[in-house]
């Protein structure tokens, strides 16, 4: 019960945020300012975060599994497995998502050094 509940909520959180998606493809093709690069970084900050919160939940699930796998009888090892390989592939995203942060704060103080005054510069 537990696990079918924390799914459903999994799922439902996933659906609820794409409701209101924020288009960061659009968004970097897009970015001519330093303010417009920062809102990409923030962006991936916050995936970030989320990776993170969601690779913790997958740790609790995890020591759940480990500490009262007795519960869960033949399928204890396979919940484990998956929900460890969750776990990395959460971590891993977070790590991207902070890499990509980090190259477009960059972005942002590059051009802030080129372009003091914030002005969007024309490719004329």
């Amino acid at each position: 019960k537990t696990v079918t509940r924390i799914s459903l909520f999994s799922l439902l959180a996933v659906l609820g945020s794409s409701a209101f998606a924020f288009d960061v493809d659009s968004a970097i093709q897009n970015a001519a300012t330093a303010h417009d690069h920062e809102v990409v970084a923030k962006y991936y900050q916050d995936v970030a975060r989320e990776m993170q919160a969601k690779r913790q939940e997958q740790k609790q699930l995890l020591e759940e599994y480990e500490n009262h796998s007795y519960l869960y009888g033949r399928q204890a090892q396979d919940l484990q497995a998956h929900t460890e390989a969750l776990a990395r592939k959460y971590e891993k995203e977070a790590k991207a998502s902070m890499k990509e942060a980090e190259l477009h704060h960059q972005m942002a103080l590059q051009l802030e050094e080129t372009n003091p005054s914030g002005q969007r510069l024309s490719a004329r």
